[in-house]
Protein backbone atom coordinates (compact mmCIF):
# COMPACT_ATOMS: atom_id res chain seq x y z
CA UNK A 1 0.00 0.00 0.00
CA UNK A 2 0.78 3.62 -0.34
CA UNK A 3 1.41 6.23 2.23
CA UNK A 4 -0.05 9.20 2.23
CA UNK A 5 1.80 12.12 0.55
CA UNK A 6 4.77 10.01 -1.73
CA UNK A 7 3.84 9.65 -5.68
CA UNK A 8 3.43 6.48 -6.67
CA UNK A 9 6.91 5.17 -9.04
CA UNK A 10 5.37 5.67 -12.60
CA UNK A 11 4.25 9.08 -11.61
CA UNK A 12 7.73 9.65 -10.29
CA UNK A 13 9.09 8.71 -13.04
CA UNK A 14 6.87 10.60 -15.87
CA UNK A 15 7.89 13.90 -13.93
CA UNK A 16 11.39 13.24 -14.21
CA UNK A 17 11.68 12.15 -18.19
CA UNK A 18 8.68 14.20 -19.42
CA UNK A 19 10.77 16.66 -21.54
CA UNK A 20 12.45 13.81 -23.10
CA UNK A 21 9.69 11.23 -23.58
CA UNK A 22 8.01 14.80 -25.43
CA UNK A 23 10.75 15.16 -27.35
CA UNK A 24 10.79 11.34 -28.33
CA UNK A 25 7.06 12.10 -29.17
CA UNK A 26 7.48 15.17 -31.49
CA UNK A 27 10.19 12.59 -33.29
CA UNK A 28 8.07 10.16 -34.24
CA UNK A 29 5.30 12.69 -35.15
CA UNK A 30 8.14 14.20 -37.49
CA UNK A 31 9.25 10.90 -39.10
CA UNK A 32 5.70 9.74 -39.73
CA UNK A 33 5.04 13.78 -41.45
CA UNK A 34 5.00 13.04 -45.00
CA UNK A 35 7.92 15.53 -46.46
CA UNK A 36 8.69 17.84 -49.41
CA UNK A 37 10.55 15.53 -51.15
CA UNK A 38 7.95 12.61 -51.71
CA UNK A 39 5.51 15.25 -52.69
CA UNK A 40 8.21 16.21 -55.22
CA UNK A 41 8.49 12.65 -56.24
CA UNK A 42 4.79 12.57 -56.67
CA UNK A 43 4.51 15.39 -58.57
CA UNK A 44 7.59 14.32 -60.77
CA UNK A 45 5.84 10.74 -61.42
CA UNK A 46 2.74 12.38 -62.26
CA UNK A 47 4.38 14.69 -64.87
CA UNK A 48 5.92 11.99 -66.63
CA UNK A 49 2.97 9.98 -66.52
CA UNK A 50 1.16 13.22 -67.97
CA UNK A 51 4.09 13.60 -70.86
CA UNK A 52 3.99 9.56 -71.43
CA UNK A 53 -0.02 9.97 -71.66
CA UNK A 54 0.48 12.89 -74.07
CA UNK A 55 2.85 11.10 -76.28
CA UNK A 56 0.65 8.32 -76.38
CA UNK A 57 -2.20 10.55 -77.35
CA UNK A 58 -0.12 11.90 -80.19
CA UNK A 59 0.54 8.64 -81.58
CA UNK A 60 -2.86 7.27 -81.32
CA UNK A 61 -3.84 10.36 -83.39
CA UNK A 62 -1.43 9.57 -85.90
CA UNK A 63 -2.48 5.69 -86.48
CA UNK A 64 -6.48 7.16 -85.96
CA UNK A 65 -5.36 9.13 -89.16
CA UNK A 66 -3.34 6.56 -91.15
CA UNK A 67 -6.64 4.29 -91.01
CA UNK A 68 -8.92 6.79 -91.83
CA UNK A 69 -7.31 8.30 -94.50
CA UNK A 70 -6.46 5.12 -95.75
CA UNK A 71 -10.37 4.49 -96.43
CA UNK A 72 -10.98 7.56 -98.61
CA UNK A 73 -11.13 7.27 -102.36
CA UNK A 74 -7.72 6.90 -104.18
CA UNK A 75 -5.72 7.09 -101.24
CA UNK A 76 -4.64 3.69 -100.79
CA UNK A 77 -1.74 2.93 -98.51
CA UNK A 78 -0.79 5.92 -96.22
CA UNK A 79 1.85 6.98 -94.07
CA UNK A 80 1.90 10.41 -91.86
CA UNK A 81 4.21 11.97 -90.08
CA UNK A 82 3.75 15.01 -87.63
CA UNK A 83 6.14 17.38 -86.49
CA UNK A 84 5.06 19.71 -83.37
CA UNK A 85 5.82 23.17 -82.05
CA UNK A 86 5.17 22.61 -78.47
CA UNK A 87 4.02 19.25 -77.58
CA UNK A 88 0.39 18.42 -75.27
CA UNK A 89 0.91 20.08 -71.57
CA UNK A 90 -0.99 19.34 -68.35
CA UNK A 91 -1.21 22.65 -66.11
CA UNK A 92 -1.14 21.74 -62.54
CA UNK A 93 -2.92 23.68 -59.86
CA UNK A 94 -0.43 25.82 -57.66
CA UNK A 95 -1.16 27.57 -54.15
CA UNK A 96 1.33 30.56 -53.84
CA UNK A 97 1.97 32.34 -51.19
CA UNK A 98 3.80 35.87 -50.71
CA UNK A 99 5.44 37.55 -47.65
CA UNK A 100 7.16 40.45 -47.14
CA UNK A 101 8.87 42.60 -44.52
CA UNK A 102 8.70 45.82 -43.78
CA UNK A 103 6.08 48.66 -45.01
CA UNK A 104 3.12 47.36 -47.09
CA UNK A 105 3.57 50.36 -49.35
CA UNK A 106 7.51 50.04 -49.70
CA UNK A 107 8.41 46.48 -48.63
CA UNK A 108 12.03 45.82 -47.97
CA UNK A 109 12.37 42.33 -48.78
CA UNK A 110 10.06 39.89 -50.05
CA UNK A 111 9.71 36.31 -51.27
CA UNK A 112 7.11 34.19 -53.09
CA UNK A 113 6.36 30.58 -53.02
CA UNK A 114 4.35 27.92 -55.00
CA UNK A 115 3.67 24.36 -54.03
CA UNK A 116 2.09 21.51 -55.92
CA UNK A 117 -1.90 21.08 -55.19
CA UNK A 118 -1.65 17.25 -53.93
CA UNK A 119 -4.87 15.75 -52.53
CA UNK A 120 -4.91 14.11 -49.83
CA UNK A 121 -6.19 10.20 -49.47
CA UNK A 122 -4.30 6.91 -50.16
CA UNK A 123 -4.05 7.98 -54.23
CA UNK A 124 -2.42 11.35 -53.56
CA UNK A 125 -3.29 12.67 -56.70
CA UNK A 126 -2.58 16.40 -58.42
CA UNK A 127 -5.07 19.06 -59.09
CA UNK A 128 -5.30 19.52 -63.24
CA UNK A 129 -6.38 22.67 -64.49
CA UNK A 130 -5.61 22.46 -67.72
CA UNK A 131 -4.70 20.40 -70.57
CA UNK A 132 -3.25 22.13 -73.60
CA UNK A 133 -2.92 19.47 -76.57
CA UNK A 134 -0.24 20.21 -79.10
CA UNK A 135 0.47 22.89 -81.72
CA UNK A 136 1.55 21.28 -84.98
CA UNK A 137 3.96 22.89 -86.96
CA UNK A 138 3.66 20.47 -90.23
CA UNK A 139 2.38 17.10 -91.57
CA UNK A 140 4.12 15.00 -94.45
CA UNK A 141 1.30 12.30 -95.72
CA UNK A 142 2.68 9.59 -98.13
CA UNK A 143 0.29 7.86 -100.36
CA UNK A 144 -0.48 5.39 -103.36
CA UNK A 145 -2.89 8.17 -104.84
CA UNK A 146 -0.53 11.32 -103.81
CA UNK A 147 0.36 11.86 -107.74
CA UNK A 148 -3.66 12.57 -107.82
CA UNK A 149 -4.28 16.36 -107.47
CA UNK A 150 -7.90 15.61 -106.41
CA UNK A 151 -6.69 12.74 -104.12
CA UNK A 152 -3.77 15.52 -102.73
CA UNK A 153 -6.86 18.29 -101.95
CA UNK A 154 -9.04 15.67 -100.22
CA UNK A 155 -6.41 14.74 -98.23
CA UNK A 156 -4.90 18.08 -97.17
CA UNK A 157 -8.55 19.19 -96.29
CA UNK A 158 -8.68 15.85 -94.24
CA UNK A 159 -5.22 17.02 -92.51
CA UNK A 160 -6.31 20.21 -92.21
CA UNK A 161 -9.88 19.66 -90.60
CA UNK A 162 -7.42 17.35 -88.01
CA UNK A 163 -4.96 19.43 -87.38
CA UNK A 164 -6.08 23.02 -87.77
CA UNK A 165 -2.70 23.30 -89.60
CA UNK A 166 -2.98 25.26 -92.80
CA UNK A 167 -2.81 23.59 -96.30
CA UNK A 168 0.69 25.19 -97.10
CA UNK A 169 1.72 23.55 -94.04
CA UNK A 170 0.86 20.23 -95.38
CA UNK A 171 2.47 18.00 -97.89
CA UNK A 172 1.40 15.17 -99.99
CA UNK A 173 3.42 13.04 -101.75
CA UNK A 174 3.08 9.99 -104.05
CA UNK A 175 4.22 6.51 -102.79
CA UNK A 176 7.10 5.03 -104.13
CA UNK A 177 6.33 1.95 -105.41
Amino acid sequence: MQQQGKKPVWKAALGKYKYVLLVIAAGVVLLLWPSAADRAAGEEETAGQAAAQAADAMQSMKEEMEEILGKMEGVGQVQVMLTVDRGAETVLAEDSSLSYSGATAAPDDYSRSTETVVLSGSDGGVVVTQEVWPCYRGALVVCEGGGDPAVQLSVIQAVSALTGLGSDKISVVKWQG
